[in-house]
């Protein structure tokens, strides 16, 4: 098995024309460690895989302490303003730090070159996903049949501003290192950061729509978000997060 080369950069990007499949495909290796263990294909190289596993570990620590914050104010702006878009955009910065606390778990202790431990993460992962949609659909059928509108909210509209900006940035860096840590939970975990954005610039059209008389807007907005965490939990069990 041939050397990894030494990353570098701030999010540990390999050097200069080395491209991701430097190391490894997503499937993991079957290789064992000196305990037995098996081992992923990154983590039987050394150094390099390490340091990367670690800026993951980094990375999801910093995520989940941001998305206690923003999932308390995302919910409670949401309450006041009746918006289920907004509420289920909080809701979804939960389901994204359980996602991080796996990440934290998978690459923490004797996990760190586990490719069971890899495996479970990214199942959970998935699971992840799958808890945000009922709770949306229903949510959605309950305000929809009760005739509630969502009013306009500042608060909501800031907190999820801070979100559009901020969350492409980690969700970016981690699809990197999934990619070349061969870890679809890794990869898994920066979607569901990148789809955290694009969903607080939904939020934040339908806050303004709904000022303009759009009631509609914040619902389906909210079905959409079911709909893709649907379609992303399936692409993380099957181990595609980190291949694409």
């Amino acid at each position: 098995m041939h050397e990894v080369p030494e990353t570098s950069g701030a999010f540990g990007a390999g050097e200069a024309g080395e491209p991701p499949e430097a190391y490894g495909t997503c499937a993991a290796d079957t290789a064992r460690g000196a305990d037995g263990a098996p081992l992923t294909a990154g983590a039987a190289r050394g150094g390099a895989w390490l340091r990367d596993a670690r800026r993951a570990r980094t990375l999801s620590l910093v995520t989940l302490a941001w998305l206690g914050a923003e999932s308390l104010i995302g919910i409670a702006a949401g309450l006041r303003a009746h918006s289920v878009a907004l509420i289920g955009w909080g809701v979804w910065s939960l389901v994204e730090a359980l996602a991080s606390l796996i990440v934290v778990w998978r690459f923490s202790g004797t996990r760190m070159r586990s490719a069971d431990a890899e495996e479970r993460a990214r199942k959970a992962v998935a699971v992840s996903f799958w808890l945000l949609a009922p709770y949306l659909l229903v949510h959605v059928a309950h305000d929809l049949d009760a005739g509630h509108r969502a009013a306009t909210s500042v608060l909501g509209i800031a907190v999820t501003a801070v979100s559009l900006v901020s969350m492409p940035l980690l969700g970016l860096a981690k699809r990197r290192l999934g990619a070349r840590l061969h870890s679809a939970a890794t990869a898994g975990e920066g979607t569901q950061n990148l789809m955290c954005a694009l969903l607080a610039g939904g939020v934040l059209a339908g806050l303004a729509l709904n000022g303009a008389g759009w009631w509609w807007a914040d619902p389906a907005m909210a079905a959409l978000l079911a709909a893709v965490a649907v379609r992303e939990g399936l692409r993380t069990w099957r181990g595609h997060s980190c291949c694409h």
